[in-house]
């Protein structure tokens, strides 16, 4: 078993997913960056590191692109652009990628969550998906989501989600950490 305290969690601190990740990450005495930018709003702030036009340049890409792999519209682009491009730092330095959401028919995820895991798909990283309605874990193995329980089992990590986090993924999200590094 790992030592939790020479991991590394990146997230953006939303309410609901990110903020859970953030505080058990806390719990366990973990190392956290929270990637922030202007207007950003935050539950969890700790660790912040801000975004700033350059580095969020870094992670532009064109919004056809980002509809295109989701299969599905953006409204509003310039709204949802800062989240897509602050995701791309996420799983950037976030090697393991660990999502709370729904995964749909289309095997992509719900929401701007879907970005995180998509990115994801697209840099060959592990990527585990906690589906609220099915309430379960599920990982990308072999082209397909497959049920599975797994543990952080790498030096970083990106935890992300939806804002609407169910009591089920709380406690999931629990015991993710627990099955990685023991109770606490």
């Amino acid at each position: 078993m790992t030592n939790a305290s020479e991991i590394t969690l990146y997230s953006g601190g939303h309410k609901g997913a990110e903020a859970e990740f953030g505080r058990q990450a806390e719990r366990y005495g973990m190392s956290q960056v929270t990637f922030s930018y202007d207007g950003h709003k935050m539950e969890h702030a700790v660790g912040v590191q801000a975004l700033g036009p350059k580095e969020l340049a870094e992670g532009d890409v064109s919004m056809a692109i980002v509809s295109q792999r989701m299969r599905r519209n953006f409204s509003e682009v310039d709204a949802i652009r800062k989240v897509i491009q602050s995701i791309y730092h996420m799983v950037n330095k976030g090697f393991q990628v660990f999502a709370i959401g729904w995964i749909q028919d289309d095997n992509t995820v719900k929401g701007g969550t879907g970005w995180a895991v998509e990115l994801a798909r697209l840099f060959n990283r592990p990527v585990s998906v906690y589906d609220q309605d099915r309430k379960g874990w599920f990982t990308w193995t072999g082209g397909e989501w497959q049920k599975d329980s797994p543990v952080i089992s790498h030096k970083t990590f990106c935890g992300t989600g939806t804002r609407n986090l169910s009591g089920d993924a709380v406690a999931a999200i629990a015991d993710l950490y627990a099955r990685s590094f023991g109770a606490r």
